[in-house]
């Protein structure tokens, strides 16, 4: 069976991921200690991904490893891939203002617009 496209993907198995991109970001900018409280926070309630043993165990990861892990994320990924997805989106469903780029927008300027004008 083929593997989900990340659209597809249930949001529950991406939420660890976008906890760290948002732990590495933070890190990285003057929010120094908001940082450092998700990470400690991720890390009490267990909430990054995990990693399976040969045997098919899984063990949790600290933060640290995880970067150390995955040295080809920036700090600056999250906001890397933010700046990506609205020229990609903009050329398969055009805003209704092109000069217009926000991450916050509304209706046809939105990120979660579709071809059919409904949110997703």
């Amino acid at each position: 069976m083929a593997e989900p496209s990340p659209a597809q993907r249930p949001a529950h198995l991406m939420e660890p991921e976008l906890s760290f991109l948002i732990a590495r970001y933070l890190s990285a900018g003057p929010c120094h200690r908001a940082a450092q409280v998700l990470v400690q926070e991720l890390e009490q309630y267990q909430l990054l991904w995990k990693r399976l043993d040969w045997e098919g165990t899984e063990h949790s990861r600290s933060y640290e490893e995880l970067v150390l892990s995955n040295k080809h994320v920036a700090p600056d990924h999250l906001l890397q891939i933010c700046q990506r997805i609205g020229p990609m989106l903009d050329k398969e469903i055009p805003p209704s203002n092109s000069k217009v780029t926000s991450l916050l927008g509304a209706g046809r300027q939105s990120l979660l617009r579709t071809a059919k004008g409904t949110l997703i």
